[in-house]
């Protein structure tokens, strides 16, 4: 028997695998673009720790009762206790659970970070509000600053790589500046679900604390100068963040710049026409977003990131 064979994974542990890249496919069109350029094992882990958070935020974004909807995150971080102490069994009737379990096993997925993603989508069913980025940013790193580090735990960091011990904090830092953009392009979403995630000393300081209940800015607001200030804040957020790439090896990078590259590329058109999130939802057209795949692979991003650091230290 080949060592393939030794460590591939039994047909209850492979049909819960399928289950989960199927959930990835069909709800996460970006992150898929991005996962799809790893090897199998780091694809179907990654694809488990989506299907549990994507749970999650089912049930947060659902139309449940807010108390309901607490005790459902509380039974799901059960679910990820029995992940923790091993008390899955791969005949399972969850499919996520045992593929989450199988991962965990496999890598050193810290899954502590999946408690944080629910302390996050907790904080949304309570309806926080933001007063400062300070505020903001622990809200960030709870929903997806955790997911960059869990993600780490996957992808790892490759033998000798400078300044690894920073890592996890690239990863964090990286998370935030997805869920930035995130924010500027759910802007008109979110307030349509009584959700408002932009600091209010921002919105105060552009004239926009009435929020955004229509396609066009509140009157004497200067939206497009809110959007712009958030966009460079993403910016410097990325900037810092793409230090990760390097650490990485060839595949793993790619996946990070690839996802993270249709995210820039969204900055962008937000960037262009700050009005556009008011008006629907900004998206990016499947060829763009394949040029950002192959642009991630050829690793172009990571060996700018690269040369840009040794710059930096010189």
């Amino acid at each position: 028997m080949t060592v393939e064979e030794l460590t591939r994974p039994s047909a209850p542990v492979q049909a819960a695998y399928s289950y989960c890249e199927a959930v990835t496919g069909q709800q996460a069109r970006n992150f898929a673009y991005g996962i799809r350029l790893l090897p199998a094992d780091k694809r179907q882990a990654m694809s488990a720790l989506y299907a549990f958070s994507r749970r999650v935020d089912d049930i947060g974004d659902g139309t449940l009762a807010a108390e309901e909807k607490h005790e459902r995150l509380e039974s799901t971080r059960a679910l990820l206790d029995r992940v923790r102490k091993g008390d899955v069994a791969e005949d399972d009737t969850d499919p996520v659970a045992v593929a989450l379990a199988d991962s965990a096993r496999r890598f050193p997925i810290p899954l502590e970070g999946l408690d944080e993603l629910i302390d996050g989508v907790l904080m949304d069913v309570r309806g926080a509000t933001y007063r400062t980025w300070d505020d903001l940013k622990v809200y960030c790193r709870c929903v997806a600053g955790a997911i960059g580090r869990l993600s780490l735990g996957v992808f790892g960091t490759q033998p000798g790589a400078a300044d690894a011990e920073r890592a996890a904090e690239y990863a964090d830092t990286l998370g935030l500046a997805l869920q930035l953009t995130n924010i500027l392009r759910d802007v008109r979403e979110d307030a349509g679900n009584g959700r408002t995630y932009l600091p209010a000393e921002d919105l105060a300081r552009f004239g926009c604390q009435d929020g955004f209940g229509s396609a066009t800015p509140p009157p004497g607001a200067d939206f497009a100068g809110l959007v712009h200030f958030e966009v460079r804040r993403a910016r410097a957020l990325f900037a810092e963040g793409y230090r990760l790439l390097p650490m990485l090896d060839r595949r793993s990078g790619a996946c990070v710049a690839a996802m993270a590259g249709i995210y820039r590329r969204l900055l962008d058109r937000i960037e262009r026409d700050p009005g556009a999130v008011l008006r629907g939802r900004v998206s990016l057209p499947g060829p763009e977003k394949a040029y950002v795949a192959v642009r991630g692979l050829s690793g172009l991003d990571a060996r700018h990131i690269a040369r840009s650091t040794v710059r930096r230290r010189a």
